[in-house]
């Protein structure tokens, strides 16, 4: 006969077990408008090209086996100079042979209050040239743990004078 004490000891783990389920099965969504300020030339370069040629001090974004890091900051609205909320650091690989598909890894890091400290991971295949790009969310960190989805990216600022670009990133996640 099992005594008071393994008794308790069993009631207790399983309401451990019952209470973590619980709080796992409130799946959160969370949608986001982001928008990466991104310098690809001059003295504050935040995409850097690691491999492959350049054309002429341009980077060569299209062929095949060019690798690139970035740091680009993360704005809350298109204005370059409006509030920095995010970090997008990672690095892109030109992984077709016809140089339209570039591999994509990025970890977004949230630096605002809301969400300090806390990650999402970005993974995929992204046509480069194609107007809106697809990319899967394939994890994160803090409050975004657990998390899965999708983001796009839509290149709606290009100015190639300054080698400046602005990426607006919509993301669906899904978290608990």
């Amino acid at each position: 006969m099992a005594s008071n004490s393994t008794k308790l000891s069993l009631i207790f783990l399983l309401t451990i077990f019952i209470t973590s389920k619980a709080l796992l099965d409130q799946l959160k969504e969370t949608n986001m408008t982001l928008y990466f300020q991104d310098w690809s030339g001059g003295p504050n370069a935040t995409v850097l090209q690691i491999t492959g040629h350049q054309d002429h001090g341009l980077l060569s974004f299209a062929k095949f086996g060019s690798v690139f890091v970035t740091d680009d900051p993360i704005t809350e609205a298109f204005d370059k100079n409006s509030a920095e909320i995010a970090r997008a650091q990672g690095i892109y690989v030109t992984s077709a042979l016809d140089g339209k598909i570039s591999h994509v890894l990025i970890s977004i890091i949230f630096t605002n209050d809301e969400y300090k400290g806390s990650t999402l991971e970005i993974q995929g295949a992204s046509p480069q040239f194609e107007r809106v790009r697809e990319v899967a969310i394939v994890g994160g960190t803090g409050k975004f743990r657990l998390a899965r989805g999708y983001a796009t990216f839509e290149t709606i600022h290009f100015d190639l004078a300054i080698h400046y670009v602005v990426i607006q990133c919509n993301v669906t996640i899904l978290h608990y």
